[in-house]
C-alpha cells in the first residue's frame, strides 16, 4: 500500500515537529510526519526533573554507543538521543539557549555569495526565535511573548544553585539576567522551555494544536529506511511498521529531520554519501557526497563533583517519602522541587581572557551526577556537580554505516577533546570551577572536592581526568552541513536543500556548518521554522 502527500517530514524531533506543523497549518497541503519513537505523553516526560529518571535508561532514549575512542585510551561512551515525538525537546533539561549572535553571523559569512541568496545572520534568525517564543519575563527586541514555545524562569531554585551563582560572582564574573541577551558572559539562572511545572516540548507547542487538522498525519513507531528517487528527485520514503515496509510518496518535498546521527545514516542508505563507503556495504551510490556523515560536532562535557557538609541539594528527592512529599507540594500548592529540571544555574566564562568571548559553559547540578557507566566511581550522597563544556569545539568526528541493514545503529565517532585546543580550554575550565568550589558561600557548604583531585591540578592530572570523564553534552550536529558553492563537503545549500537533488531538504542540526555556543534545542527549532518558510515561499 502507498499513500501520497505534498510533504513528508522524516523525524518528529524538535525541528521536524516545527516544520511539519507549520507546513500543515500555513501551507494547506497534506503533510506526513514519521517518527521512529514513542508518544510524548508520559508523566516523567512532562515534569521538569523527569530527565534524571530517564537519562541512564529509558525507552524514550536511543543510546548510540561510540566506537572506541583511541585518544581517550580506548573508551566508548553513549550519546543518548530522543526516541519520542518531540525528540530532544521531550527528554532534555529544557534549558533555553540560542547561541550568540556571532555564531549565526559566521554562518552567514560562510554562505554569503551563494546563488540561492538566503541569509543566516543573527538579525535574520532572530525573527524566527522571537516568533516561536512566549517568554514569561522578557519582552523586547530579542524576546517574544506570543509564540507557541513557553519559556520561563525556573519555578524552584535550590540553595546550591544560589551559592554557585554567588561564588562565581565573588570570583569577578558579572551576574547575567539573560544569557540570550546582548552579551553571553556571566553567571546566573537559566530560562527553561516549560511553564508551571510542565514541559513545553516541540510536540506540545506545535503538534498538539494541530491535532484536528486533517492536513497533518503523524505516525509513531515508523522508522524510515530510505528515501525514494526518480532520477535525482526525491519522490517519497520507505518506512517500517509492525506490518512490514510501507511506502509514502511526496509530490513536493521530503524533509529530513531525524537528527545528526540518523539523518546521515538514512541518506547513506538511500545512496547519498561517500561513494566508496557506500559500495563497501553493497549500496549503489546515487550521488557521491563525501560530506554526508562528516563534520560531526558535539559539545564535550566534563563533570566535577563535591560532597556537601549537610543535607543540601536534591539527593534522593525523587524516591521514597521525599518523592511523596514533593508530589503533594506540587499538586496542592504548585511549588517545590518538581518545578525544577535540576540545573537552575550556570555560567559562560573565558578563564584565559575574562573580557573575551566565553570559551566555557557551566551547569550547576545540586546532586552528585555522572554519566551511566561511571556512577559507581563516587559515593551517592548529598553533593553538587559542576559540568564544564567547551562551547566552540574544534574537534570533528564521523557517522558511518555499520551495514546496509536499516535497523542497525550507525558507527559514531565524535572525537570529543581530540583537538589539543579543546583539551586546553577544558582544562582551563576545570581549574576555574575548582576555584568556585573553594569560594564562599559555596565552599562553606562543602565537605570535600571529589573530582578532579584538588591536590593535583597539574596539566597531566587534569588531562587524565578529562579523558576519563568526558561525555556528550547531547548536542551532536553538523553531519550534513550547509556550505558555500564549490565546497566539496557542503551537503546543503543555504536554503537547506541537498545539493545535486530536487525535492530533498535537511532541517535538523545536521545542517549547521558549526555548532552554536550553548544548548542547541532552540536552534533546532529555528531550523524547522526556517525550512517551512523556504518551502512555503516556493524557495525549496
Amino acid at each position: 500500500m502507498s499513500e501520497r502527500f505534498d510533504h513528508i517530514v522524516v523525524g518528529g524531533g524538535s525541528s521536524g515537529c516545527v516544520a511539519a506543523a507549520r507546513l500543515a497549518a500555513d501551507g494547506g497541503g497534506k503533510v506526513l510526519l514519521l517518527e521512529a519513537g514513542h508518544s510524548h505523553r508520559h508523566p516523567l516526560l512532562d515534569m521538569p526533573p523527569g530527565i534524571f529518571k530517564m537519562i541512564n535508561g529509558s525507552k524514550f532514549m536511543r543510546y548510540h554507543t561510540t566506537v572506541p575512542q583511541e585518544h581517550l585510551d580506548g573508551r566508548s561512551h553513549d550519546i543518548p538521543q530522543g526516541n519520542v515525538l518531540g525528540g530532544g525537546s521531550s527528554v532534555n533539561a529544557q534549558v533555553y539557549i540560542r547561541g550568540r549572535p556571532t555564531d549565526f553571523d559566521a554562518w552567514d559569512a560562510l554562505l554569503r555569495g551563494n546563488n540561492d541568496g538566503a541569509r543566516w545572520d543573527f538579525e535574520t534568525v532572530l525573527a524566527h526565535f522571537r516568533r516561536m517564543e512566549a517568554n514569561n519575563r522578557l519582552n523586547n527586541e530579542r524576546h517574544g511573548t506570543d509564540g507557541p514555545m513557553l519559556v520561563s524562569d525556573p519555578g524552584h531554585i535550590n540553595e546550591f544553585s544560589r551559592w554557585f551563582v554567588q561564588a562565581v560572582q565573588a570570583m569577578g564574573e558579572p551576574f547575567s539576567a539573560d544569557f540570550n541577551g546582548p552579551t553571553q558572559r556571566g553567571v546566573g539562572f537559566y530560562q527553561f522551555m516549560n511553564r508551571a511545572g510542565r514541559r513545553s516540548s516541540a510536540a506540545y507547542a506545535y503538534i498538539v494544536p494541530q491535532a484536528n487538522n486533517p492536513n497533518l498525519t503523524v505516525r509513531l513507531h515508523a522508522p524510515v529506511s530510505r528515501v525514494l528517487f526518480e532520477g535525482n528527485r526525491a519522490v517519497g520514503v520507505a518506512y517500517r511498521t509492525k506490518n512490514g515496509e510501507e511506502i509514502a510518496y511526496a509530490d513536493q518535498t521530503v524533509v529530513m529531520a531525524a537528527g545528526a546521527l540518523v539523518t546521515p545514516k538514512i541518506l547513506m542508505l538511500s545512496g547519498i554519501g561517500p561513494a566508496d563507503h557506500l559500495k563497501t556495504h553493497g549500496i549503489a551510490p546515487i550521488l557521491d557526497h563525501p560530506g554526508v556523515g562528516a563534520n560531526l560536532i558535539d559539545h564535550p562535557e566534563v563533570p566535577m563533583t563535591a560532597l556537601a557538609n549537610g543535607r543540601h541539594g536534591y539527593f534522593r528527592q525523587g524516591v521514597g517519602w521525599r518523592m511523596i512529599r514533593n508530589g503533594l507540594q506540587f499538586k496542592l500548592f504548585g511549588s517545590g522541587p518538581i518545578l525544577s529540571s535540576g540545573l537552575e544555574a550556570g555560567a559562560f566564562v573565558n578563564p584565559g581572557d575574562r573580557d573575551a568571548q566565553p570559551t566555557i559553559q557551566a551547569f550547576c547540578v545540586p546532586i552528585v551526577y555522572l554519566d551511566r557507566g561511571a556512577q559507581d566511581l563516587i559515593d551517592d550522597d548529598y553533593g553538587v556537580t559542576i559540568t564544564t563544556v567547551v562551547v566552540k569545539p574544534r574537534s570533528r568526528g564521523t557517522v558511518r554505516l555499520k551495514s546496509a541493514d536499516p535497523g542497525a545503529m550507525p558507527a559514531v565517532s565524535p572525537n570529543l577533546l581530540k583537538d589539543e585546543a579543546d583539551m586546553r580550554e577544558m582544562v582551563a575550565g576545570q581549574r576555574f570551577f575548582v576555584e568556585a568550589f573553594r569560594t564562599a558561600p559555596l565552599a562553606d557548604r562543602l565537605r570535600r572536592i571529589v573530582t578532579p583531585d584538588p591536590d593535583d591540578l597539574s596539566d597531566a592530572a587534569l588531562v587524565a581526568h578529562c579523558k576519563r570523564f568526558v561525555k556528550t553534552n547531547y548536542h551532536p550536529a553538523g553531519t550534513a552541513r550547509m556550505g558555500a558553492d564549490g565546497d566539496p563537503l557542503a551537503v546543503l545549500d543555504a536554503r537547506l536543500r541537498v545539493r545535486g537533488t530536487e525535492g530533498l531538504m535537511v532541517t535538523d542540526l545536521s545542517a549547521v556548518p558549526d555548532i552554536v555556543a550553548g544548548n542547541t534545542n532552540a536552534t533546532a527549532m529555528m531550523l524547522g521554522d526556517r525550512a517551512a518558510d523556504f518551502i512555503l515561499s516556493g524557495g525549496a
